[in-house]
């Protein structure tokens, strides 16, 4: 790794020698170039003077400052940069030592890995990383690179300080215009939030992939070898708008915990709808189709009426000379019985009229207490 920076961190009375180099890689993005679309010739980018319109070699190229809302420009020098005062040049000096979480991550701008510069920079090196790592603290200081002054971020990462440059305050907008009005929220609407941020788990940066880049590769690839770009695979997010936001809630919750689609769609009777939404008709998605499945219903039903009444009343004429049967045979029996036993007197006849009151229905009953 080639450093792209040397200089030193003021720490007191401490100077550490720091070489920097870049934290990040951003040739690995997506990136284009433009070309003219008849000959497929790439377009360069020319500087132009806008006086004469010829093009100005590098060389001739220098700086100037132009204010805001103005149009004059004032050549600026090398020489008139050089002699303005910049304590922090080459020297990244620590102010304060702060919080992380008070540092407002919308200031982060650029960030380096600063490595020792020479042995004898080693041991307060290592100093400085173990005191922010163990104090759990940031420093805060003043940078001068590439001919400005930033603001300057140091914290222990992965057994290196790294430095991350800030925006100044003032470089920082307000968020006016963007917040919206009051909105009332619901107690089982926050919860329901706060439940699914802790179903989703922890993040794992190794399975972070840039699949914008992968599918850009792989078009490219095709294309090299004259193949026609594979279509697209339709993206599994829905575009509809969200009408219940409870529901949305649970159905990502369950989806989080591993119920998938399907858990969500069985389940769906749980949800609490918000009043006043109307249901999703199946007659929309098939127009036509309730009125055909009524109709086969209605025939259905007058064609089996008069099949099922048959069946009852030959079911009735078969059990009645069963029944009817059943009781002659009962009479018969206890005309025999009585005719054995002879005389039994008026204690037998009493209890025979007791048991038939109680066997008898209603309408016998009423004819007995009338004789």
């Amino acid at each position: 790794m080639r450093s792209i920076w040397n200089g030193s961190i003021s720490f007191g009375l401490v100077t550490i020698p720091v070489k920097t180099y870049s934290a990040t890689d951003r040739t690995s993005s997506v990136s284009f170039v433009r070309i003219h679309e008849k000959d497929g010739a790439q377009v360069q980018y020319r500087k132009i003077c806008e006086l004469d319109g010829k093009e100005v070699p590098n060389e001739e190229v220098g700086k100037g400052y132009q204010a805001p809302g103005d149009e004059t420009i004032v050549p600026i020098t090398d020489d008139d940069l050089s002699q303005l005062p910049m304590p922090a040049a080459k020297t990244l000096s620590i102010l304060s030592f702060a919080d992380p979480g008070e540092i407002d991550p919308l200031q982060l701008d650029k960030a380096y890995y600063l490595g020792p510069n020479g042995a004898s920079a080693t041991k307060p090196y290592t100093l400085l990383r173990e005191a922010l790592e163990h104090h759990q603290r940031v420093a805060v200081g003043k940078v001068a690179m590439r001919g400005r002054e930033s603001l300057a971020m140091l914290r222990a990462h992965d057994g290196a300080i790294v430095m991350h440059t800030l925006l100044w305050p003032d470089q920082i907008r307000p968020a006016t215009g963007v917040v919206p009005d009051d909105v009332e929220l619901r107690e089982n609407e926050l919860t329901l939030a706060e439940t699914l941020m802790d179903s989703l788990g922890e993040l794992d940066p190794e399975e972070l992939h840039d699949d914008y880049r992968e599918a850009v590769e792989e078009l490219v690839a095709a294309k090299l070898e004259g193949e026609e770009p594979a279509a697209p695979s339709a993206s599994g997010a829905s575009g509809a708008r969200v009408l219940d936001l409870t529901a949305a809630l649970e159905k990502s919750l369950r989806a989080a915990r591993g119920g998938g689609e399907g858990d969500a769609q069985e389940e769906s009777a749980s949800v609490t709808p918000i009043r006043g939404r109307k249901t999703t008709k199946k007659s929309e998605a098939a127009p036509g189709a309730g009125k055909r499945s009524g109709a086969a219903t209605k025939k259905a039903a007058k064609k089996t009426a008069p099949a099922a009444a048959k069946k009852t009343s030959a079911k009735k004429t078969a059990a009645a000379p069963k029944a009817t049967g059943g009781r002659t045979k009962a009479a018969a029996t206890a005309k025999k019985s009585t005719s054995s036993r002879g005389t039994t007197g008026g204690t037998s006849k009493k209890a025979a009229s007791k048991s038939t009151a109680k066997k008898a229905p209603a309408k016998k009953t009423g004819r007995q207490s009338s004789a």
